[in-house]
């Protein structure tokens, strides 16, 4: 429920999807964003300028268009849309800055794959990325692949990369 509400779910629609009543999802979410002010500052900010300036950027300066929700904010009759709108400029910072970041590893890994033979960068999910290694070479590349991807952005709050290993998605196992 909390990457929910970070993304604009509403207690009805968490009371829908979960356990709780509505009442206990109201309250839920009320002491989610007491203890965590900045989270509501911060989706407040969002909704805010994307209607003011009419389009929200990454932290590598990818913008993406929010002008309709001005022409369409004020309007009768658009609530759902103003919603999906404002909940996609909640969105659209946070995880179009983790795309520019995964893309900046992949470069960055692109360059270094070579330092251990018979790594190949296969698959991209999301901010996942799937490698074929031969066995022998596992830890070297979980180390080479884990200090890339960490070191891919700068933040306030450091990236860290888990790394799995298995013959298969099912069988994939945690590596230290």
């Amino acid at each position: 429920p909390i990457f929910g509400l970070i993304y604009g779910m509403s207690a009805f629609r968490l009371a829908r999807e979960g356990t709780m009543s509505r009442g206990e999802a109201q309250d839920f979410v009320n002491r989610y964003f007491e203890r965590l002010p900045g989270v509501r500052d911060y989706l407040e900010h969002s909704k805010r300028l994307a209607r003011e300036q009419g389009y929200l950027e990454t932290l590598f300066g990818r913008r993406r268009d929010f002008s309709m929700l001005q022409e369409l904010h004020g309007k009768r009759g658009n609530f759902n849309e103003v919603g999906r709108l404002e909940r996609e400029a909640i969105n659209m910072p946070i995880q179009g800055t983790a795309a520019d970041i995964i893309k900046v590893a992949m470069i960055h890994l692109w360059g270094r794959l070579g330092e251990v033979p018979g790594v190949r960068m296969i698959l991209q999910v999301h901010d996942e990325l799937v490698f074929e290694v031969p066995e022998h070479a596992v830890t070297p590349a979980v180390a080479l692949i884990r200090e890339v991807m960490e070191g891919a952005c700068r933040l306030d709050a450091p990236l860290r990369a888990d790394a799995n290993v298995g013959v298969n998605w099912a069988e994939m196992q945690p590596v230290e």
